[in-house]
């Protein structure tokens, strides 16, 4: 998935727009000023005025006569598109409140998708499913890897589980999970004392394997559940005592 706001001068332009906007520093309702933004920016008005319709498009901002070009209420926001997700991921300092509450929020849906998802996949997984499970597997457990490819690794791992179910609308569902997974996957490699991942996911990939939905839902929560732990423990008071429990 490559969000194309991330593109040129002009994706820039809304990111740095879209993420004051998410952070509250323009907040909800606000009518811009934009020769104060485009002179801040160091933009032309056009792709200023281009940057807003991308913004417009995901509900962020509205212009009317008189008004002029405003924020719109939170309530209208795309929060599911896959910028707006990204955005937020991405702007959010580590530890603060609006992280965690980001981070329970993606908690609490992969507890509602993934599980389901899983049985699916092990109904209907292919050769070339189980392949690119493999693979993301392989991967995830290479002596070498760095957090950035490990970060990878998972996202790769979970996007294939998603592709085996073979359900258009569940495939989909990697736009809303892999912002946040992508967030959370770097916070938990950048720490030493997280509990190691590959055979949480090889007891997923097994149960796959083995065509038994019910193991496979099984194997997906407890990989939740470590998912819940690694956070946890980089967050709570025991933090800088050592590896803990695990």
């Amino acid at each position: 998935m490559t969000p194309y706001a991330r593109r040129g001068v002009h994706g820039q332009t809304v990111e740095a727009l879209a993420r004051r906007i998410l952070g509250g520093r323009i907040p909800e309702g606000a009518t811009l000023d934009l020769v104060a933004l485009q002179s801040e920016l160091d933009v032309s008005l056009t792709a200023l005025r281009e940057s807003l319709k991308v913004l417009a498009a995901k509900g962020m901002v509205d212009a009317r006569q008189k008004r002029g070009t405003f924020v719109r209420a939170r309530a209208d926001w795309n929060l599911l598109d896959a910028d707006v997700l990204r955005w937020q991921f991405e702007g959010a300092d580590e530890g603060t409140d609006a992280d965690r509450t980001l981070l329970r929020n993606l908690a609490e849906v992969r507890a509602i998708v993934e599980p389901a998802a899983v049985r699916l996949a092990a109904e209907r997984r292919t050769d070339a499913d189980l392949a690119a499970l493999e693979a993301a597997l392989d991967a995830m457990g290479g002596q070498d890897t760095d957090p950035g490819q490990a970060v990878e690794a998972d996202l790769a791992f979970h996007r294939a589980l998603l592709t085996a179910t073979h359900n258009e609308l569940l495939e989909r569902m990697e736009m809303v999970i892999e912002p946040g997974l992508a967030h959370r996957d770097r916070i938990v490699h950048s720490h030493p004392h997280s509990e190691d991942p590959v055979p949480a996911h090889r007891a997923v990939l097994d149960a796959v394997r083995e065509r038994d939905a019910a193991a496979a839902e099984t194997a997906m929560r407890a990989l939740l559940v470590q998912a819940g732990r690694d956070l946890d423990r980089i967050d709570g008071p025991d933090d800088t005592k050592g590896t803990g429990g695990k």
